[in-house]
């Protein structure tokens, strides 16, 4: 409704006063947050109106939102706000907001306009969200560039990085979310990305344009970026930063773990059977969710996901087996199987074109662990 009530204030208020801003969100605490946020400011300086066209707007109620997240099929809307309460939301919550004066022309920021009243509308608001090509930032970059009447020229120099590079500078002091994303991106976030599809993050965008030239048809180059300034609350307090433990501080220490618990087995011969059941719980149920994300997931890079190598169902599978040779003190092949899995993944780590999580490795070592000390305590019974 305030979108209908923005656009009678445009009507009214037709004239060369129309400016347009880029803002960006500084990230927050929740880690759907962690990445920050894009928006667009319009405002008629001589009409009085100034609004932002929010892309990332979504609801926790929706029905299954979670489950159609999961599957790759959430939807976002784009809503129209009045800037001082879009902008007050996020100083509040002790974020800063940059805000990016773009020096677009009347005609181009009247064409932006019009795009943007378009996607308000009720039969256009909602789109098919995608992390990597198609969220709040993407919408606003693709939006800024098919208003302009020239070519948008990008600085080059800086050196090309891949999705989860960039990704991660997002996740830096967030070890847990940061570990969240190298388990379930495949190896398709590790392809070098072009200037302009780098642009997919809001602070990347931010400094994407900041540098940033128009070329009109006569050659001529101007700078889309005019103007910069920073909006912060004096007032907000920061978090009190907690010390936890670390996803590759406990990889290892269970790495470590396995390995005093396998020179203990082979000296007195005697196999603690329920530590790999303990184990083959923890990574099968992992495992369930790669491959559930793998082969049913429409989510860009999860089905690119070499890591099933380790994580996936199978242990889960296998664990009654194993629990019941060893009640029966019986003899089981899964270790030789295991083995067998784990000594492949090791052997072509290196080579496989993918950047593996930081707990991968001292997994997948402390499985093939399990598998030698109980091959080594059976024999030496």
């Amino acid at each position: 409704m305030f979108c209908l009530w923005a656009v009678g204030l445009r009507a009214q208020g037709e004239g060369d006063s129309l400016e347009v801003s880029l803002l960006t969100c500084s990230a927050g605490e929740e880690v759907y947050s962690l990445y920050g946020h894009t928006a667009l400011r319009v405002r008629d300086k001589g009409g009085g109106w100034d609004v932002v066209f929010n892309y990332g707007v979504f609801d926790f109620r929706s029905p299954h939102f979670v489950w159609r997240f999961v599957l790759g099929k959430c939807d976002y809307m784009v809503t129209c706000m009045p800037f001082c309460h879009f902008v007050e939301g996020y100083l509040g919550r002790g974020s800063f907001v940059v805000e990016q004066t773009l020096g677009l022309t009347q005609r181009e920021a009247r064409r932006l306009l019009d795009a943007l009243e378009v996607n308000v509308l009720p039969v256009h608001c909602t789109y098919r969200y995608n992390y990597l090509t198609e969220n709040c930032t993407t919408k606003v970059r693709d939006k800024i560039r098919a208003s302009l009447e020239g070519r948008l020229v990008l600085d080059t120099v800086t050196e090309r990085r891949t999705y989860r590079q960039l990704m991660s500078e997002c996740t830096e002091g967030h070890p847990w979310a940061r570990l969240g994303d190298d388990l379930l991106l495949g190896a398709d976030c590790d392809t070098l990305l072009t200037p302009w599809a780098s642009l997919f993050l809001p602070f990347r965008l931010a400094k994407g344009l900041d540098g940033a030239r128009v070329r009109d048809a006569s050659g001529g180059l101007r700078p889309l970026v005019r103007e910069t300034r920073t909006l912060a609350n004096p007032y907000a307090q920061r978090p009190i930063e907690t010390k936890h433990i670390t996803p590759r501080a406990a990889a290892w220490l269970f790495l470590i773990i396995c390995l005093v618990v396998c020179v203990i087995e082979v000296l007195t011969r005697r196999q603690w059977w329920w530590l790999d059941i303990l184990v083959m719980t923890g990574i099968g149920l992992s495992g369930c969710l790669l491959c559930f994300m793998f082969f049913f997931s429409r989510h860009p890079a999860v089905g690119s996901n070499w890591q099933i190598w380790l994580f996936n169902p199978l242990p889960l599978v296998c664990v009654p087996w194993v629990a019941a040779q060893a009640l029966r003190r019986r003899y089981c092949l899964y270790h030789w199987l295991n083995i067998v899995i784990m000594a492949a993944l090791l052997l072509f780590f290196h080579w496989i074109p993918q950047h593996f999580s930081e707990i991968t490795l001292p997994l997948a070592l402390g499985s093939l662990t399990r598998s030698l000390s109980y091959l080594l305590s059976y024999t030496r019974r």
